[in-house]
């Protein structure tokens, strides 16, 4: 079941059914698990004002506004756009814990999250520029 983007988004979708859509690399992070390298994607160092949306399901993630720069070479945010965009889910590989984010709608592979962000959440959102498009706010 598919609700338009206004809604709190449910879609039922295999994640083959993304490939014709997104690129090898957004595949590859979102649908494999994968990760750009730092300070090669499109949006880490974006300053422009908007939303960034999941590239593909195109629900709202994150507001420009909470985007910050954490010197990490990914977009970084301090909070999503809504409580109910993000799924959480934890991350056991590369011999470390780590709490993954992904789409709530579509289970994209986002990024992680990190308690070592500014105020007011204290929360670094750790995302691959690979995951996410862009719609200016003008």
């Amino acid at each position: 079941m598919e609700k338009n983007e206004s809604d709190t988004r449910e879609i039922s979708k295999n994640p083959e059914d993304y490939r014709d859509q997104l690129t090898s690399e957004e595949f590859a992070v979102c649908f494999m698990n994968g990760t750009e390298r730092s300070f090669t994607g499109k949006y880490w160092d974006h300053k422009a004002e908007g939303i960034y949306h999941c590239v593909a399901c195109n629900t709202p993630l994150f507001a420009s506004g909470t985007k910050f720069e954490s010197g990490s070479g990914w977009p970084s945010f301090f909070q999503p756009a809504s409580d109910d965009v993000i799924h959480y889910v934890v991350d056991q590989s590369h011999g470390m814990v780590r709490t993954e984010v992904r789409c709530k709608a579509c289970e994209a592979h986002l990024g992680h999250v990190f308690e070592d962000g500014p105020p007011p959440t204290g929360k670094r959102y750790c995302i691959n520029s690979a995951s996410l498009s862009f719609r200016d706010a003008n």
